[in-house]
């Protein structure tokens, strides 16, 4: 197989491109670079796909979404699409939401127009979309259960048939794309399907205060840096650990004439929940130490609790979550520990 990843160069789509180097596939990874720490996926990748046995190779290009001249001549000869390149924090879309949406919204219609003006039936795309979508769901009642918020009556979280409300120009521009992946196949035919992910945890993941929580807890307590809470830290999400995510892409590929254009909330589910007090707790229980925090201002956008209906994966995909947090959180913080050099 032919597989390429735009943002490959980071956390998913890194642990993605060594899994179908793995494989034996080819890979070509589409990334401009810009995010911190990509440079140091890549070089990894890189000394790992030098040392395989197999003969097909992985290709790297420098190159920007936006520009959809290199898109099309890149996307020409591929089998399968993973569209990951993306803006991905809340604060930095209110920063600059016009950098958000062009990268964002205007990004992914590249990425489609490409598909659709080199009209090869085969191709499929899997787009990664976001929770934030659902926007900030006040009409949904929560309550408070000692350090951690829980939603009052949907016990298997949020399912794919809730109202749209984008609330950031985050939400907005991906919201925008999500739904543009979706018509495309209703519209084009193209073999498309969304992922609306919850928080996806795990190694080459380079956390910081914006994106990926689970990884820059994990990484500031590991080399005894004080983390800031926004909120209250009662904030709950059901996490996801990369292995796990990567199983579900798999199960796309399988059945995609059967499921091309539908869109699927993948996420840890309920039995894979946490809130950011919790996570502190088991970080300092598992480095047997004291980890140093302070609080600041609630952010805009921040749900205080978000958690995955992903009934609908586990009947169409036949897929589950089978890394459980303390495993994976413990996976994690060993990977880090062995990594300090990265960080």
């Amino acid at each position: 197989m032919k597989i390429l990843i735009t943002g490959g160069a980071g956390f998913i789509g890194s642990n993605t491109a060594n899994y179908y180097l793995g494989k034996g596939d080819a890979v070509t990874i589409y990334d401009n670079m810009s995010r911190r720490g990509v440079e140091k996926n890549i070089k990894w990748l890189t000394e790992k796909s030098a040392g395989s046995i197999h003969e097909l190779p992985l290709r790297i290009i420098v190159g920007d979404i936006r520009d959809f001249d290199k898109l099309v001549r890149v996307i020409d000869d591929v089998d399968i699409i993973y569209h990951f390149a993306s803006q991905v924090a809340v604060t930095t879309s209110v920063a600059n939401p016009r950098d958000d949406f062009e990268i964002n919204a205007l990004g992914t219609l590249n990425v489609l127009e490409a598909m659709r003006k080199i009209n090869k039936d085969r191709q499929i795309l899997v787009f990664t979309s976001t929770n934030k979508v659902y926007g900030a769901m006040e009409d949904i009642q929560v309550v408070c259960k000692e350090n951690r918020y829980e939603y009052k009556e949907l016990k298997e979280g949020v399912s794919e048939n809730r109202n749209l409300n984008f609330h950031s120009p985050y939400a907005c521009s991906k919201g925008a794309a999500d739904q543009y992946v979706q018509d495309y196949a209703r519209i084009y035919g193209l073999k498309t399907v969304v992922f609306r992910l919850s928080c996806i945890y795990g190694p080459r993941q380079f956390g910081c205060e914006d994106q990926g929580w689970v990884a820059h807890f994990i990484i500031s307590s590991v080399l005894g840096k004080e983390l800031t809470i926004y909120g209250d830290g009662m904030q709950t999400r059901d996490i996801l650990f990369i292995d796990d995510l990567i199983e579900a892409f798999e199960q796309v590929v399988k059945k995609i004439d059967k499921i091309c254009g539908k869109v699927y909330n993948i996420g840890g589910g309920p039995e894979n929940t946490l809130s950011l007090l919790e996570l502190i707790a088991k970080i300092g229980g598992l480095l047997n130490k004291k980890i140093n925090y302070s609080f600041s201002q609630w952010r805009p956008g921040d749900q205080k609790v978000y958690v995955s209906d992903i009934r609908r994966a586990k009947e169409e995909l036949g897929w589950v979550p089978k890394v459980n947090i303390d495993k994976g959180i413990s996976k994690l913080i060993e990977w880090v520990i062995a990594n300090k050099e990265l960080f």
